[in-house]
C-alpha cells in the first residue's frame, strides 16, 4: 500500500505539481474553505467528473500553502482504485499514520474520493470522527448510497452538491473577459455556453467524444454494473428519452409502454438516473396527493449534455434548464392549472417564469401569472435576471 499512498500524495515529497494549474471555482471553493475549521464530515456530491476531485486538491493546496499545515498530515486517496480494494478506510489511515510517524493526537486531514466504494464506509467515518483530531472530506457520485447509509453520521456531516460550471465560471475556464464596452458580446457567449454546458473538462477540450464517453461510463459502470442491470439497450433508450423530455413532464407509465418494459422497471431506471445526478425531478405544486399523483417535470444535469443528444431545438428550453440548475436550491416546484403551466414556484412563494429574451408569455400564462398568489413574481429572460433572482431578498 505504501507505493499507492505516495503516488496519490506527491506533496509528501514536496512535489506540488498535482495541485498547480487548477482553475478556481470561487463559490464552491469558498464553501469548502469555510468548512475547514469545523469538525463536520463534508460530503461532496454531484455528477461524475463535475470537479469534485479538483476542489479537493484546491483545498489541499490551501491547507499546505496558506494554513501552513504540514504536507505529511494530509492524505488523499481514491477508493475506487483496484489496488486499494482489499483495504478498509481504517487500514489506509493507519498505514498513513505509520508512514508519516503521526501520533494519534496529531491533527490529520483526509480527502476520500468515491467513498461509497468502501464497504461500511459510514461506520468507519463515524469511528474516525469520534476519535477526533481528524477532518474528513469525502466524495460520491451516487445519491442513493449516501442517503441509505447516512444514519450513523446524522449530526456529524454536511453535504455540498457540486453543479456544472455557471456562465461566469464558463467564461473563466474559456479565458474570456468581457469589458463593459463590449457587453453586447454576452448574448453570443451565453448562447455558446448554453450549447456547451458546464462540464469542466469538456469546456476546456471541446471534444464531443468526451460527453459520449462520460455518459457511456456512467450508464455502464455506475448504473448497469453496480445495480446488475442486463437490459443495457433498454437502459440507453431510456436515457435518450430522458434527454428528449428534459424540461417537460414525464409519465413513467407512458415511457414504460414506449420501451416495452414494466412500470416497475421504468421506475427503477428513472430513480437510478436521478441517483447518478443525470436528471432532476420537479414535483407539481399543490396538495400532497396532487404532488404524488401528478407527473414529474424533469431537467438535465447539464445543457451541453442535453444539446449533445437532442441537438439545438429550443433556446427557451435550454435557458429554462439553466435557470433550474441555478435556482434548484430554492426547492422548486412547477405550477399547472387549467392546462396552463408556470415554470417554478419556490419554497418562499416566489413565482418564476423563464422566457429567453423577448419570448412572450401566452395569454393563458399571463393570466395565471398575474392571478396566482405569490410573495414575489419574476420573469427571467437573461443570465443577469438569474443572478438577480439568486441574490434577491
Amino acid at each position: 500500500m505504501e507505493k499507492e499512498l505516495y503516488r496519490y500524495n506527491p506533496w509528501w515529497e514536496n512535489d506540488l505539481n498535482l495541485l498547480n494549474g487548477l482553475i478556481p471555482r470561487e463559490s464552491d471553493k469558498n464553501r469548502m474553505f469555510s468548512n475547514l475549521s469545523n469538525k463536520q464530515i463534508v460530503f461532496l456530491t454531484g455528477l461524475r467528473r463535475i470537479g469534485k476531485t479538483s476542489l479537493m486538491r484546491m483545498c489541499i493546496r490551501h491547507l499546505i500553502e496558506h494554513m501552513e499545515v504540514p504536507a505529511t498530515q494530509v492524505l488523499y486517496v481514491s477508493l475506487d482504485d483496484y489496488m486499494l480494494k482489499d483495504f478498509s478506510i481504517l487500514q489506509i489511515v493507519e498505514s498513513f499514520k505509520k508512514l508519516q510517524r503521526l501520533k494519534n493526537k496529531s491533527q490529520i486531514y483526509l480527502f476520500l474520493d468515491e467513498i461509497t466504494y468502501a464497504i461500511d464506509y459510514e461506520l468507519q467515518l463515524k469511528n474516525l470522527y469520534d476519535q477526533g483530531f481528524c477532518k474528513i472530506f469525502a466524495s460520491s457520485s451516487s445519491a442513493s448510497f449516501l442517503r441509505s447509509r447516512h444514519a450513523h453520521l446524522t449530526g456529524r456531516s454536511i453535504t455540498l452538491e457540486i453543479l456544472p460550471l455557471d456562465y461566469p465560471e464558463y467564461l473563466q475556464f474559456k479565458n474570456l473577459e468581457v469589458f463593459p464596452s463590449d457587453a453586447h458580446l454576452h448574448e453570443t457567449f451565453f448562447k455558446d455556453y448554453l450549447l456547451t454546458g458546464g462540464i469542466p473538462e469538456y469546456v476546456l477540450s471541446g471534444d464531443d467524444s468526451y460527453i459520449r464517453e462520460l455518459m457511456d461510463s456512467i450508464i455502464h459502470k455506475d448504473i448497469a454494473a453496480v445495480h446488475g442491470i442486463r437490459q443495457l439497450q433498454q437502459l440507453k433508450d431510456f436515457f435518450l428519452l430522458l434527454m428528449e423530455r428534459s424540461g417537460k413532464t414525464m409519465s413513467i407509465n407512458k415511457v414504460a409502454n414506449v420501451l416495452g418494459v414494466s412500470n416497475d422497471t421504468a421506475k427503477r431506471f428513472f430513480d437510478l438516473f436521478c441517483d447518478t445526478y443525470i436528471i432532476y425531478p420537479v414535483s407539481r405544486y399543490g396538495k400532497l396527493n396532487e404532488q404524488l399523483v401528478a407527473p414529474k417535470k424533469i431537467y438535465c444535469c447539464d445543457t451541453g449534455i442535453k444539446t449533445y443528444y437532442t441537438g439545438i431545438r429550443d433556446w427557451g428550453a435550454l435557458f429554462e434548464n439553466y435557470c433550474f440548475l441555478r435556482l434548484k436550491h430554492l426547492s422548486l416546484r412547477y405550477v399547472y392549472q387549467n392546462q396552463t403551466e408556470i415554470d417554478f414556484f419556490t419554497e418562499n412563494k416566489w413565482l418564476i417564469e423563464c422566457k429567453f429574451h423577448d419570448e412572450p408569455l401566452s395569454n393563458k400564462q399571463q393570466l395565471l401569472f398575474d392571478d396566482f398568489p405569490a410573495s414575489k413574481k419574476l420573469e427571467l429572460r437573461s443570465h443577469d435576471d438569474v443572478i438577480r433572482a439568486i441574490y434577491s431578498k
